[in-house]
């Protein structure tokens, strides 16, 4: 499978985002890394492209429009288009309700919801003008099911990314592909978000035991992209066997 196309991923400078980078790359994608840690953005681009990939790496915080919509437009010079985005970037400050944790509730809708549709927005017209376009979210299996006294705000916000994508979906009358992507306990720094030592503890923990590659999500991004312009793959849930629903 060959896949010429230009695919931004947000939140590409570790992780799950990284990982899919470096898989799409490998599938011949012409990738737009995009997040806040240049040296790390860097890194992965050099990965790409010493490996004969393309990537150019754009330093953005979602959370600030006028970044987002400058990025998207960096893009559309560098590459001529765009095909995909993959909207990534996320914080996970996990802790109980009680704990009041206002601030780290204000981040988490920041970067996950409102960062989300300033990439949304930006990228919407770029995909009108050429009838064509993908949106890949990476939502949580908190998304799907809110784990008690731990992850109440986190998973509002990973609610709000399906109900997101559908929107995607239905509104775009079937010009576009919207996905919806909902990981387990994969490798990431997301189990680092909380500053809740107890819940910390905890989350870390949980990783050790069940943290699968996030290799996987990659390869979840390749077969949702390869699919032919007549086919959309909604909906994918992926976590360890052993990691409980």
């Amino acid at each position: 499978m060959t896949v010429k196309k230009v695919i931004i991923v947000t939140g590409a400078s570790s992780g799950i985002g990284a990982a899919i980078a470096r898989r799409m790359a490998k599938e011949g994608a012409f990738l737009a890394l995009a997040a806040r840690r240049e040296d790390k953005l860097r890194a992965v681009r050099d990965e790409i492209t010493d490996t004969g990939g393309r990537a150019e790496y754009y330093q953005v915080d979602v959370t600030a429009r006028e970044q987002v919509e400058t990025m998207v437009g960096r893009v559309m010079k560098d590459f001529g288009r765009i095909d995909v985005l993959v909207n990534n970037a996320g914080l996970m400050a996990m802790a109980p309700l009680a704990a009041g944790k206002v601030d780290e509730w204000d981040r988490m809708i920041d970067i996950n919801v409102k960062g989300l549709l300033y990439g949304v927005a930006a990228v919407w017209p770029v995909f009108e003008k050429q009838r064509s376009g993908h949106f890949i979210n990476i939502s949580s299996v908190a998304g799907l099911k809110v784990s008690a006294g731990v992850g109440t705000v986190y998973s509002a916000t990973k609610f709000a990314v399906k109900a997101i994508a559908e929107g995607i979906r239905a509104e775009s009358a079937g010009k576009f592909r919207s996905t919806v992507i909902y990981p387990g306990y994969v490798e990431s720094e997301l189990m680092l978000g909380s500053s809740d030592e107890t819940t910390k503890r905890g989350v870390m923990d949980a990783y050790a035991k069940y943290a699968i590659s996030a290799d996987r999500i990659g390869d979840a991004v390749a077969y949702a992209v390869a699919q032919p312009d007549d086919t959309a793959v909604n909906e994918i849930t992926i976590r360890p066997t052993s990691q409980e629903f």
